[in-house]
């Protein structure tokens, strides 16, 4: 046991100790395995260590409230009463030293290379499944895959201009890749919000941190986009699906900050090829977008005929080289978790070199052997569903019903393509704060990576934690919250 509790001093007001926070086995952030400190958190701890526990409760609800009124909300999918939430917010940060966050940032960079030459590469020669290193099947049976970008040339060969990197850190203290975002990867928005909302909360302490800046992140998205359009004072939108999607704050964000255009697709038009906006002035040419809509719904003449969101003959605009998007169309080809199992033979692929980041150890349930093992091993495995995200259509075998469990046997036996499996992770934990006291819950990280002229790592990203104890699910949409994420910067010599 270490602690980062509670204690009562002599005028009997409650103070902030280190006694009472359970470690209880798993790999803590804050705290080694025998209690004392981690080196990143010295400077933090030792800060707040004479506060009050109403203090610090205090500075946690000054930051809540700053979310709400700021409108920094989200739906979740599936609630009928469709209200708006913040995205809860836990007051002490996940702080990443230097040295650790380098080797990181550099795993990232090689798995966005890799990615974007694969993606390229299967649009076009197909020359890593001729070489036998990823199965044929793998791309015949894959939903994601748009036969309609075969031969699709993005502006500067870039395919995954914005990339989100599910990492988790296990119990052997190594974080492993555990999914890949690429179609709409949501978020950074929270990132930067997080951060000025820290630098309010804890003002006297962040200064003496000398943290990573991220400020600058939208900014290095209107760089990019720039440069992917060739122009060199372009028009620049962010498409959006509307105000019912659940990333809606951050598409106006987003947009507000690079001082870009916010359009939904009945807002454009595409006329001899170009797309246009529709302004009270007439039309105006637009020259890229970040694309917050889906693949298959961003044009009804080249994919989805139904779709009431997209732009018709965007598509083809795009395919003649008038129009940049980010991401480009197909990308979504890499979300697909049976195609994430083979993301380190396509590093090796690519690049000569072993990954940097591990993924997690995958079961693929399209290989029979592997599916076997799967549907022996169910109560202790994790499946996921190749196309689902948010926490949806997955089964944490351990915490299962019987019932789950045989339900999930039948599925995978009915569509064995349509799932993966893989050992359950003992995710690390941070400390937060809740009514009870300072306790500790699971966490993920997903880095940001923007492919222009070069590949930059936003530093830290966001920190997604399992508000609900015990809970290994950090999404949003299904209880969890976040946290600011520091990156400190070099020891001086």
């Amino acid at each position: 046991m270490v602690s980062f509790g509670l204690a009562v001093d002599d005028s009997g007001e409650s103070r902030i100790d280190l006694g009472g926070y359970q470690l209880d086995g798993f790999y803590d952030e804050m705290f080694r395995p025998d209690g004392t400190l981690r080196p990143a958190y010295e400077g933090f701890s030792s800060a707040i260590s004479g506060w009050s526990r109403e203090e610090l409760l205090r500075r946690k609800r000054m930051a809540e409230r700053s979310l709400l009124n700021r409108g920094i909300t989200f739906q979740v999918y599936g609630d009928a009463s469709r209200k708006e939430q913040i995205f809860p917010f836990d007051a002490i940060p996940r702080i990443i030293e230097a040295k650790e966050w380098k080797q990181m940032e550099k795993g990232l960079k090689q798995r966005t290379f890799a990615l974007n030459e694969f993606i390229n590469d299967i649009y076009h020669d197909k020359k890593i499944v001729k070489d036998g290193v990823i199965p044929t099947w793998l791309l015949a049976s894959a939903k994601s895959y748009l036969p309609v970008c075969e031969g699709l040339n993005p502006p500067r060969g870039i395919w995954c201009h914005i990339n989100g990197v599910d990492l988790v850190r296990s119990g052997d203290g190594r974080y492993y890749v555990l999914e890949d975002n690429l179609r709409c990867p949501s978020g950074v928005s929270y990132v930067l919000v997080n951060r000025e909302n820290m630098k309010r909360t804890f003002p006297e302490i962040f200064l003496k941190q000398g943290v990573l800046p991220v400020y600058d992140y939208p900014y290095k998205l209107k760089k990019m986009l720039s440069y992917i359009s060739g122009k060199e004072d372009p028009v620049l939108g962010v498409l959006t699906p509307g105000q019912y999607n659940s990333a809606y704050f951050e598409h106006g964000f987003l947009a507000q900050q690079m001082g870009a255009e916010l359009v939904e697709g009945s807002d454009l038009i595409v006329y001899q090829h170009e797309v246009y906006m529709k302004t009270t002035r007439g039309l105006k040419r637009v020259d890229a977008v970040y694309r917050r809509i889906d693949d298959t719904f961003m044009d009804p003449l080249a994919f989805r005929p139904d779709s009431m969101l997209g732009v018709p003959g965007i598509f083809e605009a795009y395919r003649r080289g008038n129009f940049a998007m980010a991401n480009a169309p197909g990308t979504g080809i890499a979300d697909d978790k049976a195609v994430y199992a083979y993301v380190p033979r396509m590093i090796k692929y690519y690049t000569g070199e072993d990954p940097i980041l591990p993924n997690v150890p995958t079961f693929v349930c399209a290989d029979d052997k592997e599916k076997r093992h799967v549907i022996q091993n169910l109560e202790n495995l994790v499946v996921k569903a190749a196309n689902e995200a948010g926490g949806y259509g997955m089964l944490i075998g351990p915490r299962a019903s019987k019932q789950e469990i045989e339900e999930f046997r039948v599925r995978i036996h009915e569509n064995p393509r349509n799932y993966i499996a893989q050992p359950v992770l003992d995710l690390s934990r941070v400390p937060v704060i809740t009514d009870q006291g300072i306790e500790g819950r699971h966490v993920d990280l997903r880095p940001y990576i923007i492919y222009g002229e070069d590949i930059f790592v936003l530093p830290g990203g966001l920190t997604r934690v399992a508000l609900k104890k015990g809970s290994l699910v950090v999404n949003s949409s299904q209880g969890g919250g976040s946290k600011d994420t520091w990156v400190l910067p070099d020891p001086p010599c």
